[in-house]
């Protein structure tokens, strides 16, 4: 008998340990962001943020520009990409070119990185704008995808729609709007009020790919990478704006 209570004793004292040590843990804080209808205050911190972006810039004289191959069991968390782009969950290999470029000391922003990804099923075009100072904004970044029915040059060469933007907080979470899509079952959003927003957004992408030469750089450095998609296919030529001739045979 004393045996028994005894053993009973040690379970509710071991039941009672384990219950302080579980109430001493902090509370876990998760926050959901809205990305398909930002509140008004966000699209008005997504529209300043936007305004920010120089249409000239004066770059430095640093600039890097780097190529490579990335095998991807998972979707890269970089950047997720809109609903129109397809992952799937076996593991895939992508071949990324990354062009940066330096503000000079003046300017807002420190650095420009642009990064076109492209794997057997998706293209993505990242731009992020990196603030000097941070206080309240960090980092500016805009997106957009297309599938691999065509290749790198072609879609480099067409202003395609930004997808996703996304600012990055000091102290705060992010701030994101995304073009989002019907789900199974149901209907897609009314984004017609956010629409300001993405032709801002698509116009700098536009712009920068310009800036930075990605229409010609991304193929040339696409091709020096041994197996990445569309790396066969000869980059087109520019003959003026909005115009490409064959490459020289």
């Amino acid at each position: 008998m004393l045996r028994l209570i005894f053993s009973a004793l040690l379970v509710l004292t071991l039941s009672v340990l384990a219950g302080a040590q579980q109430s001493a843990q902090p509370p876990v804080k998760v926050n959901v962001l809205n990305v398909c209808t930002p509140s008004s205050e966000e699209q008005q911190e997504i529209a300043s943020a936007l305004g920010k972006v120089p249409k000239l810039p004066s770059f430095g004289p640093d600039f890097e520009v780097s190529r490579g191959r990335s095998t991807m069991e998972e979707r890269p968390e970089l950047m997720p990409a809109a609903g129109s782009a397809q992952f799937s969950g076996d593991a895939a290999t992508a071949s990324w070119v990354r062009i940066r470029h330096e503000y000079s000391p003046q300017a807002m922003f420190s650095t420009v990185q642009y990064s076109f990804s492209v794997d057997n099923r998706n293209m993505v075009e990242t731009l992020v704008f990196h603030v000097r100072d941070p206080k309240e904004l960090m980092e500016l970044a805009i997106e957009d995808s297309a599938s691999t029915v065509t290749s790198p040059a072609t879609m480099l060469q067409t202003n395609t729609p930004a997808s996703r933007i996304k600012l990055e907080r000091f102290g705060k979470s992010s701030v994101v709007l995304a073009r989002c899509f019907a789900s199974q079952g149901g209907q897609a959003p009314d984004q017609s009020a956010y629409e300001p927003l993405f032709r801002s957004a698509s116009a700098i992408l536009a712009n920068y790919r310009g800036l930075l030469a990605a229409d010609r750089m991304v193929p040339q450095e696409l091709a020096r990478i041994p197996g990445a998609s569309g790396a066969k296919l000869k980059p087109a030529t520019k003959t003026g704006p909005g115009k490409s001739a064959p490459p020289n045979k």
